[in-house]
């Protein structure tokens, strides 16, 4: 092989009867980072994988991810079980905190998807509400906790939703949806789920 050295630059051609051998390399390490390091005499490179891990490039995940990284998202649905109670979605389990009734409750307890969410603007105006018998103001650490206790519920319940979010390896997570919610931020959901993702994986 040849090599030239530029700015910012290393160029390889092949030498005589060497294209192929270099198209071949070319074709396995498509897409890869490589990391520069001395090595005596000798500049050598390091391939430390693809450049969105490499590189760590968040991934947002939201109801518009491609599957099965959708399966991560609050709309999914997702069965789990949750203080006794059954809930087909983690957005049916949050939109049905708005409301005081346990009959409305249940009904979005059996919701998913732009259904829950929609449900979830009928509910009266309120700046807290009841859960387990503990008044939860709206907004607050303590409503998020409640999140993270359903989230963390439906990835253990749920082995392909698992997968999804264990399949965004180390790469930042983020939650970007217009509008952002008001009460649970996209940077306070993605949190959540890069903790849940840390303690699936050490379990």
């Amino acid at each position: 092989m040849h090599v030239r050295l530029q700015k910012d630059l290393v160029v390889v051609s092949p030498e005589e009867n060497e294209s192929e051998e270099l198209a071949d390399w070319l074709r396995s390490h498509a897409g890869q980072v490589f990391r520069l390091e001395n090595v005596g005499d000798a500049a050598v490179f390091q391939a430390i994988g693809p450049e969105d891990e490499a590189c760590r490039k968040p991934i947002n995940i939201s109801s518009r991810s491609p599957m099965p990284l959708k399966l991560a998202s609050n709309f999914a649905h997702t069965p789990f079980v949750l203080d006794d109670r059954e809930y087909a979605s983690v957005e049916g389990f949050w939109q049905g905190l708005k409301f005081p009734q346990a009959a409305d409750r249940l009904r979005l307890a059996s919701l998913h998807g732009d259904e829950a969410r929609d449900a979830g603007l009928q509910a009266p105006a309120a700046d807290a509400f009841d859960y387990g018998g503990r008044l939860v103001r709206t907004g607050t650490f303590e409503h998020w906790q409640l999140m993270e206790r359903a989230c963390v519920a439906k990835f253990e319940q749920n082995p392909a939703a698992r997968d999804a979010l264990l399949s965004t390896g180390n790469r930042p997570i983020t939650h970007r949806v217009d509008p952002d919610s008001r009460t649970i931020p996209g940077a306070i959901m993605a949190e959540i789920w890069m903790r849940i993702r840390d303690m699936v994986r050490k379990a």
